[in-house]
């Protein structure tokens, strides 16, 4: 077993290695002068079992050619299988066509992925959990929301919680959340004029008095999470923590965040975000290493990845 990493998010790949206590294949990622992206692998790599870690994260376009060149030099250099770790998937929003003429990209890069020549997939949250039905090979879809569970344990002394999904569609997650802390739930009933901004319509639940615990797994432009914390607040919430599994955070998202009524951000480092997040006090990162170094483990040795899942 060996791990290739791409640019994405070459600390997290240092880490699982580090977990895994092995190196990182040897290998040269560049561009051409025009863009187009180049990559040899530097060392020999034939019938031994491959995992490639790279997030499709922003600049998405560049990860995603990276990733399925990888794939593709690895089935060209003879390694037995490969598996593409993708700790955030990115293009997985467009999941059906919600208007018509548009495309189901989650879908197209499923096709990409699988046709560069990928045997399994291993990836954290997927927005939408029938994305591992777009895949004709294994889909491991693990989840943070035991890692969150442990976090907000450890560290919200309140007695009286009550888990927040954001939207209708979060309520599975934020409902598992709940039944690890052993509380109820409440639903921000939002939205969307337009894709990118929501507005607030009104909050499924009493909150009143209480700390709120907000779970999702993506947070974009911010203005979603900060206008229903904004909202829990009005309606009387004590105090408002949000635990997201990738933080994209594009735009002016991080000073939304500074300056809103959010006590405390957690999210993973699926996406590498040290640069954006430097002293932002209510913003921390918890890492997914551990969580994703033991799936690569187990499914190198053939043993059950569903027990990460508790």
């Amino acid at each position: 077993m060996k791990l290739l990493t791409g640019n994405s998010n070459k600390p997290l790949s240092k880490l699982i290695a580090k977990y895994l206590k092995t190196k990182l294949v040897n290998s040269s990622i560049k561009k051409f002068s025009d863009g187009e992206i180049y990559i040899e692998i530097n060392e020999n790599i034939r019938g031994n079992s491959i995992f490639i870690i790279q997030s499709i994260s922003s600049p998405a376009n560049d990860n995603l050619m990276e990733l399925l060149l990888c794939i593709d030099a690895l089935k060209r250099s003879s390694a037995k299988n490969i598996t593409a770790v993708i700790p955030y998937f990115g293009y997985a929003r467009q999941d059906r066509k919600v208007v018509p003429r548009t495309s189901i990209s989650a879908k197209l890069v499923s096709n990409l992925i699988t046709k560069a020549g990928a045997d399994r997939v291993v990836t954290v949250d997927l927005h939408a959990g029938q994305i591992q039905g777009f895949f004709d090979i294994p889909v491991d879809n693990l989840f943070a929301t035991p890692i969150f569970g442990r976090h907000a344990k450890k560290n919200i002394k309140s007695k009286n919680i009550i888990c927040v999904a954001p939207d209708v569609g979060g309520t599975e997650r934020a409902r598992a959340l709940g039944k690890m802390l052993g509380v109820e739930l409440a639903i921000v009933d939002k939205r969307r004029p337009k894709p990118g901004q929501s507005k607030v319509m009104n909050v499924i639940g009493n909150v009143k008095g209480k700390t709120c615990i907000m779970v999702d797994d993506i947070i974009d432009s911010g203005g979603t999470i900060v206008n229903a914390a904004k909202a829990l607040k009005d309606r009387g919430a004590k105090e408002v923590y949000v635990y997201i599994t990738h933080g994209v955070l594009t735009g002016e998202a991080v000073d939304r965040i500074k300056e809103s009524v959010i006590k405390k951000l957690v999210i993973t480092d699926t996406i590498d975000n040290h640069n954006k997040i430097k002293n932002v006090k209510n913003i921390e990162v918890l890492p997914i290493s551990t969580l994703m170094g033991e799936a690569i483990k187990r499914i190198s040795n053939s043993t059950s990845v569903s027990d990460l899942f508790k």
